[in-house]
């Protein structure tokens, strides 16, 4: 999180003036500020102040000082502030909704303590806590209070989670608790949480955890058990002061604590479970925070100050642009803000759950917001702020979304299709599918509201291409499927999800029902269907036929509309439901009836009066009708039974109507004598029911009212005689035999005498029975009573007219039964014989006449196959013995084995014909072994070549074919066969029969033929490739004849001539195709021209119909002149601007074709007569020039006269050439040709004569012709100059002055030009005496005549202008004085021209004089780096540092830095922060100096050491003194002592070990020193190497095992360069090598009384830090000496082994480190040596 500084929204005071509280409203449109002063100030979302109040005491007379504004927060609604005081109330503000709603008080809560916090959690519920240690909860509706809980300390904080269903409360002795109003299936307790160290004055529960600041200048967390996760401790930083405040980002992720001067902010990882800490926000003066408020959508934070300052601060984690018109902002791992660019609108995008959001997309015409987490799927409508997280783990983001529902979000994923509805957090519904097209996706989410119905959720959708299913998404289950035989292309519900329509691939529209389950096919071939928004109207397109359904309940009533388009769009606005057909170019509106539209509407409303009320005011039509029975089926539904009879009689049921109007009268019966709802009266309900046709359920109204005569008497006028006689039998009715009396009366009266008979029979009357039967032709009845009942039967008369009436009747099988069952046998079989029935005849024949049995079985075999029971029949052949019929019934009933079975049982003759019939079926069935060996068994080997020919079995056909013919017989079988397939259409099989024989062109030639083009191409493609292209071409010029064209073009495209194509096209006049293959293959020349050659084929209305739809018209106008009457029809119609333009081209083609007449008649009727004269003119017809001039353009008259004039002076014909231009009022063209022609006396003539105003001009010009012959003529010049000098003509003077040039000598040129600026200045006027100065002065500067020129200027006050003239001569003095005499502002442009001047002549040493930082500057372009210094030691200590800088830059790029070093070692070290690079950067390449470890490199290491420590000196006096800058510093300069020391050490034998010890001390500083080096130098003493580590390029390779207790670091900077060389390094692997292999050396680090190893400064138990030696590095322990300077210790043995060899020695190396020390460490301890020399 990073909080960006916006703006202050309340000054600071220059005292304690403390900001109490601030409350940011839930909708984010309002800041709450209370001050000092008790003023809560309203602030906008912009941080603008609107509004403001004052809080009021709770007693008034103790007055305004009485109390402090303790917090206070915002109603959920926004609307309403509760303000909690120090006078023991909570207020609660009613503030409006508008800024500046009047503000007044709605409740008021007095407690018993002072209220120290507020949260305002839910609607009605206020939580707060007081100062004796309760928390309360306030109920604003009941405006009453109670307590929640109650501890033995003050409530010093409140703190609630993100979802507001829980807090906690901090007291004063450091203890929180927690409490859930919902735990929301957490299973946390509640209660003490823990105990923290002091008050928890900053409290945050944020994610999983929660964050405690106090007083002890901590940040403690803790987890949600309460164990202790984390401790931020900032004690050890300076004005840190305890933390005050606290505020937890919306999202629960970021937390921010305030502080003296600082704003802390911590964010958590969810990945690693843990809170960070971001960069601290430090403002100066900020002081204390006193209150923190985080915005309600994560975007803004305010800071109140102890000194009444309010500060805004924007909260982002990220910020980005999405396609230049979204804002994202991302102020919270699982929160983003999205706001529009252009309209400013805002939407929250937030995860529920807490998971990091990874990126928002904004998809659906730039509507919809989608986003991932790792967990979940945020989707959102930003018109309609509707927002979802639907859970959605591990997708892999490989989803697609289609938007066209505006209520729901459909989206795929791995062949499942999910539905989520904006504003739900739950999937709606999941289905498997592959279809992923909406129109085959409908989904109705309570579009229409309908009665008795709350929530409507259904979806559409294919199973599979051939089947729907219909889904209701509230509760999950399907509500039907549809299985079609075609496939679907198209399904859509309508809005109540009652009714699909579907269309399939064939263009038929079908209507499902989905309650009914029942399907009606609407229309064919239709190529549109919608559905109209808000009704069951529908609209389709069949053809030429528009087709409207208003009552799609009946689906055979429709309206029909004539259209010649198609149909493209639908809208209904403002009362109309309008069809949008295009016609052509044109686009018409086709209106519907909206009335009829309304009556589906009204009707779902349930609105039946209002439906009927509009039917009343329709016509009768198809539709109308349709209407009323859909009304009249809904008022009887809903027993509204008056309107039911008024539709029935509007469709002229008069019957019905007769029955309702007596229904109706018994509802208004019943109705008038009790009050009660007649229609649940139960005769009412009873006749509703049988009008229904549901007779039972009426028969069961009248049997509960116990109405017994009435059910009975419904069914007998309903003649349902058998219902009832059952209900009277079942109810016991007295009159049961009447009534069945009275039903057989009825049956014989009606003719019944079937049911008569049965009622007879079931009374025991066979007799009857029997008689009735035969009397009704019913013998098959009356068989069966006398079969069953022979005691009816009265003998055997009664048997023979059964028998004869079951003959006549062809029932043979029943009268054979019955003759067996009076034992006939012989008629009996004879009937079965007759009747087929064989099986009854054999059975009955093997028993009564044998020898008939196999004549039966024949006989039963052939009646067999003429009822096509073949099967059955082929074992009664057998049984017969007649096995060639045995073989032809196998064979059709297609038992092929078991007809090949009887055939090779069988040796007859006959039967080898069997053998190609069965063979040819096992061709059929590809078993061709079998069948070639019938074949060739019945002597059939032409067939089975054919066979295995057709079934590509070449080869098996070729050995059959070459064993049993001769080549040439099988050439001869396979072209016959070939021809045979060719006859029989089968194509490729002939082709590959001609193939085999090698005649490919018999194949070529049997598909042209054919007409089978492609493959005559690809045949030619493969055997004759050279004569492809002109196949091609051949192909297509036959199918253009035969009118093939689109074939045609596609081989005049393969054969590369796509311009015939468009010529066959443009013969045909298929414009169209034409055009389009232009378009594709020719270039836009062609397809222009094409459109052209298009329109002129039309109308002149239509072509430019035409030319104006491919944007062409101006085009064909411009072509058209080839062809001039089509152009000017076209530019009549449409561009009548263009006729002129026309009649000028045409002209233009006349005058090209020598049609002059006719051309000047186009020019005039064009607008351009001048073009007409031009003509003439340009074939020299002046007569015919002169006359158009006249006659139409007079103005032209003078240019023919010029024409002439100018053909008769090249004809050198002067006199009329004259004539001619005087004519044309032209002497000044006279004057021209005579000049020209060099006749300078006519010229003067002429212009004497007619322009004597220009005789002056034509005299200097004459003058100036004879001065360009040479110099002779400059006399000439000076004597007309003097000459008008004496007329006083100065400025004609001046200009023949002027005119002497560079071709005369000097001195004269300058004598005439300060003539002329002497004439100028006495006699012109200013301006033009100063532009002859600007003409003189330049000329006398060529001249080198500085010092005129420069007083010509001056003589016109041109200062500027001299100075410069003074500067190009290097008059430096003159221009110096001039300008400080005239014009002083000038002395600096002159200094500055001066110096430049010096610059670049390179005279550094007058320029030190003039600008010394310029010379400076100089001198370092130079290289003069010495004479830099010296010239820079002269001026100021900061000048000489800054080139002592760039000096030291130089050096250290140069590679020097040993003369870098003695550079600051001569000039000093500054503590100047823009040097603190150079110093390290010196520091740097000095350490990493190879081979300076020695005793011959202590003077390197002594200036290196002093260096530093004048550095670290200057810095402790300077402001840099502590800071991270001064602290490495003061490390560099420790490195340099060591290294300084151990050289000193190893030129004195005695301090080896010493120097071991510093070299071992050096590892410590590995930051600094490069690893490589330390470690390779200290190895050298100790042999430990870290080289393999840096060849490997990383410290995983390096053992760092015996380092571990130490305070050697291991994470150091690998060395980009290596300092140590291959030979060294091989030398140290070889002792490694060795060492190693020796047993007797035993690896591990020396120890001291720590258990530590010696060198480490931190013990490896305690941890405990030992200050380092200042002579060795290693830990002091217990014999120590302390220095002076605080924190500088030294080891007694030895600093005093140090001053002994010192003193032996007598080296200066080691005195020069004491000197050293001596000022470092503020001087030496007292036993000090000192030494004399």
């Amino acid at each position: 999180m990073q909080l960006k500084f916006l703006k202050t929204l309340l000054p600071p005071q220059d005292r304690s003036s403390r900001v109490t509280c601030m409350a940011w409203a839930p909708n984010s449109t309002k800041l709450a500020v209370c001050t000092a002063e008790r003023v809560v100030l309203l602030y906008d979302e912009h941080g603008e102040r609107r509004d403001k109040f004052s809080t009021k005491p709770l007693d008034p007379k103790y007055g305004k000082e009485s109390y402090l504004v303790s917090d206070m927060v915002f109603s959920p609604d926004s609307t309403r502030i509760a303000v909690g005081q120090s006078d023991n109330i909570v207020y609660v503000y009613r503030i409006g909704e508008e800024w500046g709603d009047k503000k007044s008080i709605c409740n008021k809560f007095i407690q018993t303590s002072a209220v120290t916090c507020l949260l305002w959690p839910a609607d009605n519920a206020i939580v707060f806590g007081l100062v004796d240690g309760k928390v309360r909860l306030a109920n604003t509706q009941t405006n009453k209070s109670s307590t929640i809980y109650a501890t033995e300390s003050c409530v010093v904080s409140l703190a609630s989670n993100a979802s507001g269903k829980g807090f906690l409360s901090g007291h004063a002795n450091g203890s929180i608790v927690r409490y859930f109003f919902d735990d929301e299936g957490s299973g946390e307790s509640q209660g003490e949480l823990l105990l923290h160290p002091c008050a928890p004055s900053a409290l945050a529960w944020g994610v999983n955890s929660v964050l405690v600041g106090g007083c002890d200048q901590k940040v403690v967390v803790y987890s949600r058990d309460g164990r202790l996760l984390q401790t931020f401790d900032y004690g050890p930083e300076r004005q840190q002061g305890g933390f005050s405040a606290a505020a937890m980002a919306p999202s629960g992720g970021s937390v921010v604590m305030g502080s003296f001067n600082r704003l802390r902010v911590f964010n958590f990882s969810p990945r690693r479970g843990l809170w960070d800490e971001a960069k601290p926000k430090e403002i100066e003066n900020l002081y204390s925070v006193t209150s923190l408020e985080w915005k309600k959508d994560g975007s803004r934070l305010c800071a109140g100050t102890l000194c009444g300052g309010v500060e805004l601060f924007d909260c982002c984690l990220r910020r980005s642009i999405y396609k230049n018109k979204f804002e994202m902002t991302y102020v919270g791992l699982s929160q983003v803000i999205v706001r529009n660019l252009s309209s400013g609108t805002r939407v929250v995008l937030k995860s529920f759950y807490g998971y990091e959001i990874e990126e928002v997309k904004i998809l659906g015409r730039e509507r919809y917001l989608v986003a991932h987490t790792s967990e979940t799927l945020l989707l959102g409508d930003m018109l309609s702020n509707r927002l979802s997280e639907v859970p959605w783990p591990g997708s892999g983001g490989n989803e697609k979304f289609f938007f066209e529902n505006e209520s729901v979000c459909m989206i795929f994923n791995a062949g499942e299709l999910s539905l989520v509805e904006y504003g739900n957090n739950q999937i709606l519904g999941s289905v498997r599918t592959e279809f992923m097209n909406p129109h085959l996706i409908s989904v109705r989410l309570n579009e229409r509201k309908q009665r008795g119905v709350e929530d409507n959720k259904k979806l559409a959708y294919l199973i599979d291409l051939k089947t729907i299913a219909i889904v209701d998404l509230s509760g999950g289950v399907s509500l039907g499927t549809i299985s079609h035989d075609s496939k679907v292309d198209w399904l859509e519900l309508n809005e109540t999800g009652r009714k699909l329509l579907f269309r399939d691939k064939k263009l038929r529209l079908h209507l499902y029902d989905v309650e009914s389950s029942t399907r009606t096919t609407v229309l064919s071939f239709c190529s549109y269907v919608q559905w109209v928004p808000g009704s069951d109207v529908v609209l389709a397109q069949n053809r030429g036929n528009l087709h409207v359904w208003y009552s799609i309940d009946s689906p055979e009533s429709s309206t029909m509309f004539p259209i010649k388009g198609d149909i493209v769009d639908l809208q209904r606005a403002d009362g109309k439901t309008v069809v949008m057909v295009t016609e052509g170019l044109n686009t018409v509106t086709y209106q519907l009836d909206e009335g009829l539209i309304e009556f589906g509407t009204a009707v779902d409303d349930g609105d039946l009066h209002r439906a009927m009320a509009f039917l009343e005011t329709l016509e009768s039509s198809p539709e109308t009708e349709s209407m009323w029975k859909t009304l009249s089926r809904l008022a009887v539904d809903a027993r509204q039974l008056c309107i039911a009879e008024r539709c029935f009689a509007a469709l002229g049921d008069v019957s019905t109507v007769r029955f309702l109007h007596q229904t109706n009268q018994i509802a208004d019966r019943v109705e008038q004598e009790t009050g009660e709802d007649g229609t649940e009266y139960y005769q009412v309900r009873a006749r509703l029911a049988a009008l229904d046709q549901n007779f039972k359920l009426a028969e069961m109204f009248y049997v509960e009212q116990n109405a017994l005569d009435e059910a009975i008497q419904l069914y007998q006028e309903l003649h349902m005689w058998d219902h009832c006689i059952a209900v009277a039998e079942d109810k016991g009715h007295p009159e049961l035999d009447v009534l069945r009396e009275s039903y057989y009366d009825w049956l014989m009266r009606t003719g019944q005498n079937e049911k008569a008979g049965e009622l007879k029979e079931s009374q025991g009357d066979g007799a009857a029975a029997l008689a009735l039967y035969l009397h009704a032709g019913l013998p098959a009845k009356a068989a069966r009573l006398a079969i069953g009942r022979p005691q009816v039967v009265g003998g055997e008369e009664m048997v023979g007219r059964i028998a004869a009436a079951l003959i006549r009747g062809e029932f043979h099988e029943r009268a054979g039964d019955l003759y067996e069952a009076f034992r006939d046998p012989r008629r009996a079989l004879e009937c079965f014989r007759r009747g087929g029935a064989f099986q009854k005849a054999v059975e009955l024949a093997r028993s009564a006449f044998p020898q008939q049995v196999v004549q039966l079985e024949e006989q039963w075999g052939d009646h067999l196959v003429q009822q096509k029971q073949t099967d059955a029949a082929i074992n009664h052949f057998i049984e017969a013995g007649c096995s060639l019929k045995a073989i032809e019934a196998a064979i059709l009933a297609r038992q092929w084995k078991k007809a090949t079975h009887i055939l090779e049982m069988n040796n007859e003759p006959a039967a080898e014909k069997y053998y190609r019939k069965i063979a040819e079926h096992y061709a059929d069935t590809h078993q061709y072994e079998l069948a070639e060996q019938l074949f060739v068994r019945g002597g059939h080997i032409k067939e089975a070549v054919d066979m295995l020919t057709t079934a590509g079995r070449w080869e098996d056909a070729h050995k059959l074919a070459v064993h049993c013919m001769t080549e040439q017989e099988v050439s001869d079988l396979y072209v016959s066969r070939a021809q045979e397939l060719q006859k029989d259409g089968k194509f490729k099989e002939a082709e590959r029969l001609f193939s085999t024989v090698q005649r490919p062109d018999l194949s070529i030639r049997m598909y042209e033929e054919l007409r089978m083009f492609n493959d005559v191409v690809r045949l030619v493609a493969r055997h004759h490739p050279d004569r492809l292209m002109e196949t091609h071409l051949h192909l297509a010029m036959e199918l253009a004849a035969e009118s093939r064209f689109s074939l045609a073009e596609h081989h005049f495209l393969e054969g590369g001539d796509w311009k015939a194509a468009i010529n066959m096209y443009r013969v045909h006049h298929m414009w169209e195709e034409a055009h389009r293959v232009a378009k594709a293959h020719g270039s836009d020349s062609a397809q222009r021209q094409v459109v052209y050659m298009w329109s002129r084929s039309l109308g002149v209305e239509a072509a430019v119909k035409l030319l104006n739809k491919f944007g062409l018209l101006e085009f064909a106008i411009q072509t058209a002149p080839f062809d001039f009457d089509f152009a000017f029809d076209l530019a009549r119609l449409s561009c009548k601007e263009k006729i002129p333009e026309i009649h000028l081209k045409h002209a233009s083609c006349l005058e090209d074709e020598g049609k002059f007449p006719e051309a000047e008649l186009e020019f005039i009727k064009g607008g351009k007569p001048k073009e007409a004269v031009l003509m003439y003119m340009h074939i020299s017809d002046w007569a015919n020039a002169q006359r158009v001039a006249e006659g139409h353009d007079p103005d032209s008259v003078s240019e023919v006269l010029l024409g002439q004039a100018k053909v008769c002076f090249q004809q050198k014909d002067f006199q009329k050439a004259e004539a001619f231009l005087l004519r044309a009022q032209k002497p000044e063209l006279a004057v021209k040709f005579y000049k020209e022609a060099h006749m300078w006396s006519d010229a003067m003539r002429i212009c004497k004569e007619y322009l004597p105003n220009k005789l002056l001009t034509l005299q200097e010009e004459y003058d100036h012709e004879v001065s360009k012959r040479g110099t002779r003529c400059v006399e000439d010049i000076l004597q007309q100059a003097q000459q008008w000098e004496q007329a006083s003509d100065f400025s004609r003077a001046v200009d023949c002055y002027l005119k002497v040039e560079d071709s005369v000598p000097p001195a004269v040129m300058e004598k005439c030009w300060m003539k002329a600026a002497e004439l100028s200045i006495k006699f012109l006027p200013a301006e033009r005496a100063a532009e002859v100065i600007h003409v003189v002065g330049p000329r006398l500067t060529q001249l080198r005549k500085f010092n005129a020129a420069a007083e010509l200027y001056l003589n016109l006050d041109l200062i500027k202008e001299a100075i410069d003239v003074f500067i190009e001569g290097e008059e430096w003095n003159k221009a110096k004085r001039v300008a400080k005499e005239l014009e002083p502002r000038y002395e600096e442009y002159v200094d500055h021209k001066y110096k430049e001047h010096l610059k670049n002549q390179g005279r550094v040493e007058s320029l030190v004089g003039l600008d010394v930082m310029a010379a400076l500057d100089l001198y370092v372009e130079r290289g003069q780096w010495d004479k830099c210094l010296e010239t820079a030691s002269k001026q100021n200590f900061k000048i000489l540092h800054k080139y002592v800088a760039l000096y030291a830059t130089h050096l250290i790029k140069e590679v020097e830095p040993l003369k870098a070093l003695q550079l600051y070692s001569q000039h000093g070290a500054p503590p100047t922060p823009q040097n603190f690079n150079i110093y390290k950067r010196l520091f740097l390449d000095l350490i990493n100096l190879p081979e300076c470890n020695g005793a011959q490199s202590y003077s390197m290491w002594a200036e290196l050491r002093n260096f530093l420590l004048q550095l670290c000196v200057n810095l402790s006096r300077s402001s840099e003194l502590n800071s991270s800058s001064h602290q490495e510093f003061e490390q560099m300069l420790l490195i340099a002592h060591y290294c300084a020391t151990r050289s000193a050490a190893k030129g004195v034998e005695q301090l080896t070990s010493m120097a071991v010890r510093l070299s071992v001390s050096l590892l410590r500083h590995t930051d600094l020193v490069p690893a490589d080096k330390a470690f390779y130098e200290a190895g050298l003493d100790c042999r430990v190497s870290p080289l393999p580590a840096i060849d490997e390029g990383s410290l995983h390779a390096l053992d760092h095992s015996d380092f571990m207790d130490t305070d050697i670091p291991f994470e150091v900077p690998i060395p980009t360069k290596v300092c140590v060389t291959d030979e060294q390094r091989e030398k140290i692997r070889e002792w490694v090598l060795m060492v190693s292999i020796d047993q007797r050396l035993e690896q591990v680090l020396p120890q001291d009384e720590r258990n530590s190893y010696e060198a480490s400064l931190v013990a490896a138990k305690s941890g405990v830090r030992s200050p380092p030696c200042v002579l060795t590095g290693y830990p002091v322990l217990k014999n120590k000496l302390e220095f002076p300077s605080a924190g500088r210790f030294a080891n007694k043995d030895d600093w005093n082994k140090f001053l002994m060899a010192t003193k032996t020695s007598h080296s200066q190396e080691c005195q020069d480190v004491l000197h050293f020390m001596s000022q470092w460490c503020g001087g030496l301890p007292a036993s000090s040596f000192s030494f004399t020399h």
